[in-house]
Formats: structure tokens, C-alpha cells, sequence
């Protein structure tokens, strides 16, 4: 994603298309196709030139001189600079490792959907047009079905409130009445692919459903 501009998309669209490209080049050789250009192509559009230009802006926030300190790198290097400084920031450790136990927080009171500007979640998805085959295999699993536990009892089930479809939500467990388990309702995937991202246990396997099951944004 290109942080200055907070867009990505077209980024996803435009490296799959040289991709493809990439492989139509090997589609009249005999040998196995092994799209070795791939990296090469894709160094020549807008894609990692923008992405190279921006690369530094979030980790610059996640030095000791805080936000302040990234504003003011971002504002010297970026703008007068577009990011050719010889350097690259890391970012530290991953996302889902940054979660912190529910204890340490309060929760957040929401006000309710008026439906007029705000909406409520189920409204929200329908509105994606997103369809899966009900009786498809599940695209979300789980590496070990006994860690949800562990999220519930630490995070206070964070999997339901990074998704933003209600795909998953914690039900209390038929065989254990005092303890909570995690339903995944699959078929409200919108393909954020956040789970895959954000679960501090790294538990969830995302993969593509079948059938070209998901979304049906207009005008993509």
C-alpha cells in the first residue's frame, strides 16, 4: 500500500497483470514455465517505484521520537526527497504480535446504526454483494482448534471486531456450557484477508474459496 496515499489497490491489479504477461512470454517455449522476469517486469512500472518512494513513511512512527519524529522525517524525506535516502526503516516486529491482552483497555460503547449515515454490520456486507456456496468447503480454517480458547481468555476474542463482516463471533461451547467457542461464518467473507494478518496466534488458513466465491464490488 502506498502510505502517503493510502491506496493499494491498484497495485494488487497491476502486478497480476504483468504477471500474466510474464507467463504469456513462456507459453511458446517448451520448457516449464518458470516466470524468472517476473521481479524484472515489475521493477519497471509505477508499482515498486511508488512503493520504494513510500517505504520508510510508517516505520519512521515507530522510533523513539515517536509521531512527531515520523511526521518530520516523513515531511523531509518524502516530500523534498520522494524516499531515495540510501536507507530502508524496518518496521519491527509483525502486526499480530502487537496486540495487547483486553485488560489493559476499556471497551469502546458504539452508538447504534441510525440508517441514514451509519449502518450496522450485516447491512454493511450485503452491500459487498459477497456469495459463497453454502455447501463449498470452508476457505477459513484453523491450525489448532483449541486457541481460540486462548483468545478469548486473554483478548476477549479479537476476531470479532478486526473482521469487518461478522465472520467470526464467539458462541457459548455445547460441551463445555461455561466456556466460549469460535463459529466462523464463512459465507460473509469479504476478503480483507485481515485474520490472516492480524490473529496474534497466526491460527487462521486463509485460502481462495472455489468457484471464484466472494465479493461482487461494482465497477472492478
Amino acid at each position: 500500500m502506498n502510505v502517503a496515499k493510502l491506496k493499494g489497490i491498484h497495485y494488487g491489479m497491476k502486478s497480476g497483470m504483468v504477471a500474466a504477461e510474464t507467463i504469456f512470454e513462456h507459453l511458446d517455449k517448451d520448457t516449464t514455465i518458470n516466470p524468472v522476469n517476473y521481479r524484472k517486469n515489475l521493477d519497471k512500472t509505477y508499482v515498486i517505484q511508488e512503493m520504494q518512494s513510500t517505504r520508510n513513511i510508517r516505520p519512521s512512527f515507530n522510533t523513539p521520537f515517536g509521531w512527531i519524529g515520523g511526521m518530520a522525517y516523513s515531511g523531509l524525506f518524502y516530500v523534498l526527497g520522494r524516499g531515495n535516502e540510501p536507507w530502508t526503516l524496518p518496521h519491527g516486529n509483525p502486526d499480530h504480535e502487537k496486540l495487547e491482552p483486553a485488560m489493559k483497555h476499556k471497551p469502546i460503547s458504539y452508538p447504534k446504526p441510525d440508517g441514514k449515515f451509519t449502518f450496522d454490520l450485516l447491512t454493511s456486507v450485503a452491500l459487498t454483494g459477497t456469495n459463497h456456496k453454502e455447501d463449498e468447503p470452508s476457505h477459513l480454517t484453523l491450525v489448532d482448534d483449541k486457541l481460540p480458547e486462548d483468545n478469548w481468555r486473554v483478548h476477549k476474542g479479537p476476531e470479532t471486531r478486526y473482521c469487518p463482516a461478522g465472520v467470526y463471533e464467539y458462541v457459548p461451547s455445547e460441551q463445555k456450557p461455561d466456556h466460549m467457542r469460535l463459529q466462523i461464518n464463512a459465507q460473509n467473507c469479504i476478503h480483507c484477508k485481515t485474520c490472516d494478518i492480524k490473529d496474534p496466534k497466526q491460527n487462521i488458513n486463509w485460502v481462495a474459496p472455489e468457484n471464484g466465491g466472494g465479493p461482487k464490488y461494482s465497477g472492478m
